[in-house]
């Protein structure tokens, strides 16, 4: 009895443990939408946020555009007022209060028009990536829309520089289970001094690579990769 006892209160730690790790979902501020809020608003209605920069892209003429993510979901704010000095503060886990105007550009769900605020105190929340491969070429995956995301074991079939040479975005076509995907190397958020922008223009058709990336939108998945292992 006494060894049944001390197993169950193993396994109870051991759940404590689990529970302990989860990463915590701060409540959101008054007057602050959910992610399931944000979600359910109509294009064109005013929107208000909180949430965790996860990267950005350069800043320019007082603008910047964030990608961003709660614990419940991920967010593209494109083109946020910003100044300079501010810029240099979007650094990864850094929480904002975000108000703007939910828009769509060719299927890809964004903030626009959109004024921040820093919010002090809390978490930092930096995501890991989630695994989509196999929601590859199902109507699920747009559900995951701007998450950090990897996917697994694809086929490069193409890489192909815009404007033709190194320097600008590269886009990629990779295969999987027979079907193709558009990803693409962003140059304003991993540009040619990068490594991933390197490894990328390195690859040949026919190398099985995993790739990370957020889940962007162009008339079907278009995601902006992070990082490339093959």
């Amino acid at each position: 009895m006494k060894k049944i006892v001390a197993m169950l209160l193993a396994l109870m730690m051991l759940g404590c443990v689990a529970v302990a790790e989860a990463p915590a979902v701060e409540a959101k501020s008054e007057g602050v939408m959910t992610y399931a809020e944000y979600a359910a608003a109509a294009i064109d209605d005013e929107v208000v946020i909180e949430c965790y920069v996860q990267a950005t892209q350069s800043w320019w003429d007082n603008k910047i555009t964030v990608y961003a993510a709660d614990q419940e979901g991920a967010y593209f704010l494109y083109e946020l007022a910003c100044s300079e000095e501010d810029a240099t503060k979007m650094v990864p886990g850094a929480k904002i209060k975000v108000t703007g105007y939910k828009g769509a550009w060719a299927d890809e769900v964004e903030v626009m028009d959109g004024t921040f605020e820093f919010v002090e105190g809390g978490i930092n929340y930096v995501a890991e990536p989630i695994d989509l491969t196999a929601v590859l070429g199902t109507e699920e995956l747009i559900s995951y829309q701007n998450q950090l995301a990897i996917f697994k074991g694809m086929t490069v079939k193409a890489i192909e520089y815009k404007n033709g040479e190194p320097g600008d975005d590269i886009y990629v076509t990779l295969t999987y289970a027979g079907a193709d995907y558009s990803f693409c190397v962003e140059r304003y958020l991993t540009g040619p001094e990068t490594e991933v922008y390197a490894a990328v223009g390195a690859l040949q058709a026919g190398d099985v690579v995993d790739v990370t990336g957020f889940v962007y939108w162009y008339n079907g998945i278009n995601t902006h990769i992070t990082a490339v292992t093959k």
